[in-house]
C-alpha cells in the first residue's frame, strides 16, 4: 500500500500532574530526517521518540515531532528561579549590549520569557515515567499521522495507475506502428539500394542486398525496448501493491522506463511514433514527480 510522505497527526495523554500533547508533521525527503522538539524536562527522551517514529511511523521523509505539556488544574507549579542559568543569561545580554552599543531594554518581563529561567520544582524527572506518560499520545499521533498518509497515498496510487494505463496504451500504439514502419523502411531502403546499383550499372548481389536490408531493419527495430517497457509497467504495478515503502524502487524503475523510451525515440524516424514518444516522456515525467511524494 502506498503512503505519502506528507501528513499530520496530533494526540494527547495525561499523567497525575501533567497533560501532554504530541504533534507530528512530515513532508517529502530523500532520507529519514526526524527533528524532535521537547520541553527541557523531557530532553532525555529525544532519542526514544526519534527511534519510535522510525520504527512505528515513517522510514523516509522530513519529520518534525513536537511534545509539549501543561500542568493539570489544581497542581502547584512550585516554580523556582534557576539562578545559575539567569546569571549566565544576563551576563551574555550585558556583553551583547556593551560590545555592540545596543539600547538597554533588559527588563524582568523579557528575562522571565526566556525558557529555562524557572525550574518546575518537581525535582529530577524520571525518564521512564515520563516516557510511559507520553507514549499513549505518541502512539495515537502516529496512528492519525499514518492514516492521513495512507489516504493521500491512495489518491496518488489512483493517479499513478491512471497515468500508467495511458502510457501502456501509448506503448501498444508505438509497437503497432513500428511493425509497419520497419516494413516500410526496409522496402524504401531496398528500392534506394537497387536504384544506386542500377545507376552505376552494377549487377546486384541478391544475398548481399537481403543482408544489408536485414541489418538496417534490425537497427530501427524496437522490439526489445517495447518488451522491456511492458515489463517495467507490470513491475510498477506489482511494486506499487507491496505492503512496504516503494518510493525508491519506483523512482529507479522510472529511470529505466525513461531510458527505454528515449532509445525508441532515437531509433524511429516516423513522425507519428515521435509524437507518441514525446507524449509518453511527458507522462513519465508527471509520474516521476508524483513518486517523489511516496515513502
Amino acid at each position: 500500500m502506498m503512503k505519502s510522505m506528507t501528513g499530520f497527526g496530533r494526540a494527547s495523554s495525561s499523567s497525575e500532574t501533567r497533560d501532554y500533547t504530541v504533534e507530528i508533521r512530515s513532508v517529502n525527503g530523500r532520507y529519514f530526517d526526524c527533528s524532535v522538539r521537547l520541553p527541557r524536562d523531557l530532553f532525555p527522551l529525544e532519542e526514544r521518540v526519534r527511534s519510535y517514529i522510525r520504527d512505528k511511523s515513517q522510514s523516509r521523509g522530513k519529520i518534525d515531532v513536537t511534545v509539549s505539556f501543561s500542568r493539570r488544574a489544581g497542581v502547584s507549579n512550585g516554580r523556582a528561579i534557576d539562578v545559575a542559568f539567569v546569571s549566565e543569561y544576563l551576563e551574555s545580554l550585558y556583553r551583547l549590549r556593551d560590545e555592540f552599543g545596543l539600547p538597554d531594554d533588559i527588563t524582568v518581563t523579557k528575562v522571565a520569557q526566556e525558557p529555562g529561567v524557572f525550574l518546575t520544582g518537581d525535582g529530577e524527572s524520571d525518564p521512564d515515567a515520563e516516557w510511559n506518560a507520553i507514549l499513549p499520545a505518541l502512539s495515537e499521533a502516529c496512528r492519525v499521522h499514518s492514516a492521513m498518509r495512507e489516504s493521500e497515498g491512495k489518491k496518488i496510487d489512483d493517479d499513478l495507475r491512471a497515468k500508467l494505463s495511458f502510457v501502456s496504451g501509448c506503448v501498444d500504439e508505438i509497437a503497432s506502428r513500428s511493425d509497419e514502419n520497419v516494413r516500410s523502411f526496409r522496402e524504401r531502403f531496398e528500392g534506394r539500394l537497387r536504384q544506386i546499383l542500377s545507376d552505376d550499372r552494377i549487377t546486384p548481389d541478391e544475398n548481399r542486398i537481403l543482408t544489408e536490408c536485414a541489418i538496417y531493419a534490425d537497427r530501427v527495430a524496437i522490439d526489445e525496448e517495447i518488451v522491456r517497457l511492458r515489463s517495467h509497467i507490470t513491475a510498477f504495478s506489482e511494486i506499487a501493491g507491496e505492503n512496504a515503502p516503494s518510493g525508491k524502487k519506483l523512482d529507479f524503475l522510472m529511470q529505466e522506463m525513461n531510458r527505454e523510451i528515449n532509445t525508441v525515440g532515437s531509433k524511429c524516424a516516423d513522425a507519428g511514433i515521435a509524437r507518441t514518444v514525446v507524449t509518453v516522456k511527458n507522462e513519465l515525467e508527471k509520474i516521476r514527480e508524483q513518486i517523489q511524494n511516496i515513502e
